[in-house]
């Protein structure tokens, strides 16, 4: 039996020591749920007559038919509390009175669970799948609920933790549980908390949590590496002879998007009606990225332009490339990269990031219209791909020195 909980029953009165003429009075049977310092009364539409009770059992006495009856449907009550027990208490970790009678009675628990939750937003974030959220978003996501339900399995014992007791200590001891014990990396771990606070914004709504538990908390500090290819990377990446069809098709999509800032999805996505002519001739991409919703435009210069004419009639559904999927995409790049001397993790990201270094604000385009052409709805996602070298920086104080000569007089 479970040493904890005290399940009892017992009569109740009109009135304390009421005394009643007649012996075949009924009376209601009540149970009483006791946990620790915790209690929790319940009907149980069973009545008895006091001559049939035995108050030190809780059970009714004798073997007629009535007595029979009446103790086996408060044993059924008994061990269906029993159970419900036991199974909010390997869930959590921690139960009270009330919660055993709210699931023996088939109320819905008031206070939800940390996964309960996380497994609600995940359920809607599937709906949203194609509509304005991504199948490698949801899979990420997946991916956190699987280490947190790890994490509380290992670390507590249970298979889910209430919402009252994720607090800062908790929050810790996970991110310490990735860093350390699963040895993932600053980003790996970035990539699990940041579901967990989303977690936390849910519940702050209807005011499941009463505290906001991240508070106080400070995530190791990621280090950002620059994924811009050097102009001199990108140009043997360019230039570098490659022998097979598919090497030089991905080295033509991975120049395309260096050429136009455009991201894999997109790319993937982009159809002959989103090239459009401007007055005076010029070819542009006008869409919208999938990924945020934002327009964006970007002008087609001469080397984007002759990979659509190279490639022009070989995709069919009106889309302008038929490309493969990403998996593919990078692990052909990491062989380009190999056969380019390129020391790097080349993936079709770095594209984006080439554009905005390399093409645009190493030739003197402003962030503003950068940030534009990428699509982005806040500049400071752009300054992340902003990576300025020294040769930039060298040309630009150039210029700064010419127009400033002989303007500030020094004594």
């Amino acid at each position: 039996m479970d040493e904890n909980l005290k399940v009892l029953f017992y009569l109740k009165r009109e009135k304390k020591n009421e005394k009643n003429g007649n012996a075949d009075a009924l009376y209601p049977v009540v149970g009483k749920i006791i946990i620790g310092k915790t209690l929790a009364q319940f009907g149980t539409k069973l009545k008895v007559p006091e001559r049939l009770w035995h108050v030190k059992s809780g059970r009714a006495t004798g073997k007629s038919h009535r007595a029979t009856e009446l103790n086996r449907e408060i044993n059924k009550m008994n061990l269906c509390i029993h159970h419900h027990y036991r199974e909010i208490l390997e869930r959590t970790g921690n139960v009270t009175a009330q919660e055993v009678k709210n699931a023996f009675q088939g109320i819905a628990i008031a206070q939800k669970t940390v996964l309960g939750l996380f497994e609600d937003m995940l359920s809607e974030f599937h709906s949203r799948i194609g509509i304005d959220r991504s199948i490698g978003t949801y899979r990420g996501y997946e991916t956190a609920h699987h280490n947190l339900k790890r994490f509380i399995l290992e670390k507590y014992k249970v298979r889910d933790m209430p919402l009252n007791r994720l607090d800062l200590p908790f929050i810790e001891a996970f991110d310490f549980y990735l860093r350390v014990e699963r040895r993932m990396k600053p980003g790996s771990v970035c990539g699990n908390i940041v579901p967990l606070q989303q977690v936390v914004r849910i519940a702050l709504r209807p005011n499941l949590l009463s505290r906001f538990p991240f508070a106080g908390f400070k995530a190791e500090k990621i280090e950002q590496q620059t994924r811009s290819l050097t102009r001199d990377e990108f140009e043997r990446l360019m230039s570098a002879p490659l022998e097979s069809t598919s090497l030089n098709f991905v080295r033509d999509m991975f120049v395309f998007a260096s050429f136009t800032g455009i991201s894999y999805i997109d790319l993937k996505n982009l159809t002959w009606k989103e090239i459009v002519t401007e007055e005076d001739g010029s070819l542009w991409i006008s869409a919208f990225r999938q990924k945020t919703k934002v327009r964006f435009n970007v002008k087609l210069l001469d080397i984007p332009l002759k990979i659509i004419e190279k490639y022009r009639g070989l995709a069919k559904d009106n889309v302008v490339f038929r490309i493969r999927g990403l998996n593919r995409v990078n692990q052909v790049l990491k062989i380009i990269a190999l056969n380019c001397g390129i020391d790097k993790p080349l993936t079709f990201h770095c594209a984006r990031h080439t554009f905005a270094s390399q093409i645009c604000l190493s030739q003197g385009v402003p962030i503003e219209t950068v940030s534009r052409m990428l699509g982005h709805r806040d500049i400071r996602t752009t300054q992340r791909y902003a990576h300025v070298d020294n040769t930039k920086i060298g040309n630009d104080m150039k210029r700064l020195s010419e127009r400033i000569a002989e303007k500030y007089p020094y004594v």
